[in-house]
């Protein structure tokens, strides 16, 4: 069975993996996670978290994977209690002490081993596998040739996730100290500041105060900038090779980044069930969110195309500007997110569903007017229209580079 695997960092960035279609979630709790900035979900919000989840047939994967030190590895045993208790399917471990002691505490929780275990063998693979792991996350240097090597030799009962979409890091498997050298923020405790993303300069030692700039066009060159990974075109090769749990990196992006990568690679996903071949339409979404350049990873072994040397700015084509609260006789009701006109070229992404064409002659304003513009920050509005989207549909409008 094929998973589709999405990040929620917040209760609405869950909601939308749910709705737009994963089959599972992975997010982090207040301890013990590699996204500090998303670490939103106590244990109460965690317990409500996965009740919506399974009421859609979504799993939830809670997120262990930093490396504890002697007093974080004391608090894990209360922790992962807690955690199985909201009803969580699985953790994701990378220390292979916090991989023991949760098997201990909780036996019957399914462990997944982390990324950031490094994992790129299958005798690894098969030694995590007897000390309870039912999951190993590979290393994103792991091509397919070697990921099909992996399947042939570990059990048909282990599985196998790789990440198919998202930012990569510069380090490997995401074991980098540059962050907590220079600005004291420790990346493997979650609190990146990414300086990989940073242009640098030189200086020749023997002359202080005098920097070189290192140099390919005007702007410089972001020498450590990674691309981002999108594999949506090559699912079924992944599939092949022996992945069955796609995962969409983005615990830190927002929930209309969740929603837009999750509802692409789900209808990318099932074509690949089905055999059919991958939607244009489905291919056309990933570039509707804010990324980078997007390459295709290690997975092909074409690893001069995987920096982006002029900057390390997004591209963005579209501008969120709002989502639908409910529909109800011929009656559109929605909350504003960015500024946008009824002459702006919108349309409507649903759950499920490729995006539509939107038309609307007015807006009705909070204070019951007719307008023709949306520019009060969260302003609740509505209009009249001759159809139904459902709850948590998006809205949005192409952006014009100027």
């Amino acid at each position: 069975m094929l998973e589709l695997l999405s990040p929620a960092g917040d209760t609405e960035s869950l909601l939308s993996a749910v709705d737009y279609g994963c089959d599972a979630v992975y997010l982090g709790s207040t301890m013990f996670g590699m996204r500090a900035s998303a670490a939103k979900f106590d244990f109460d919000t965690l317990k409500k978290g996965v009740e919506y989840a399974s009421t859609k047939g979504v799993k939830v994967y809670l997120t262990c994977n930093t490396v504890p030190s002697n007093d974080e590895i004391e608090q894990l045993p209360e922790f992962i209690k807690n955690a199985a208790e909201c009803g969580i399917s699985a953790a994701i471990v990378s220390d292979i002490g916090s991989i023991a002691l949760i098997k201990r505490t909780v036996p019957e929780l399914a462990v997944h081993v982390s990324t950031q275990a490094g994992v790129v063998n299958y005798v690894t693979a098969n030694e995590l596998y007897r000390m309870g792991a039912s999951r190993i996350v590979l290393a994103r240097e792991v091509d397919i040739d070697n990921i099909r090597r992996i399947r042939e030799k570990i059990p048909t009962d282990m599985d196998i996730e790789a990440f198919v979409h998202g930012a990569m890091c510069v380090s490997f498997s995401g074991r980098c100290l540059l962050s907590s050298f220079m600005v004291g923020r420790n990346a493997n405790k979650g609190e990146c500041a990414q300086p990989c993303r940073w242009k640098y300069h030189i200086v020749e030692e023997k002359r202080p105060g005098q920097y070189y700039e290192l140099c390919e066009e005007d702007g410089g060159s972001y020498i450590l900038n990674a691309k981002d990974m999108c594999m949506i075109e090559h699912l079924r090769e992944l599939a092949d090779a022996g992945v069955t749990s796609f995962k969409i990196e983005g615990r830190a992006k927002s929930a209309y980044y969740t929603a837009v990568v999750t509802n692409a690679y789900a209808a990318a996903l099932q074509a690949v069930r089905n055999g059919e071949p991958i939607p244009e339409w489905a291919v056309s979404e990933v570039y509707k969110v804010s990324h980078r350049q997007y390459c295709t990873g290690f997975y092909f072994n074409k690893e001069d195309a995987l920096q982006y040397y002029k900057d390390s700015g997004y591209i963005r084509e579209c501008d969120f500007v709002g989502v639908v609260d409910s529909c109800e006789n011929g009656r559109v009701n929605i909350t504003q997110r960015n500024y946008f006109t009824v002459q702006d070229e919108l349309e409507v992404l649903s759950p499920g569903k490729k995006p539509v064409q939107l038309k609307i002659p007015y807006l009705i304003n909070s204070a019951g007017e007719k307008t023709e513009i949306a520019n009060k920050a969260t302003e609740k509005l509505w209009f009249e229209y001759d159809g139904q989207f459902p709850p948590r549909s998006i809205i949005r409008k192409p952006v014009f580079e100027k």
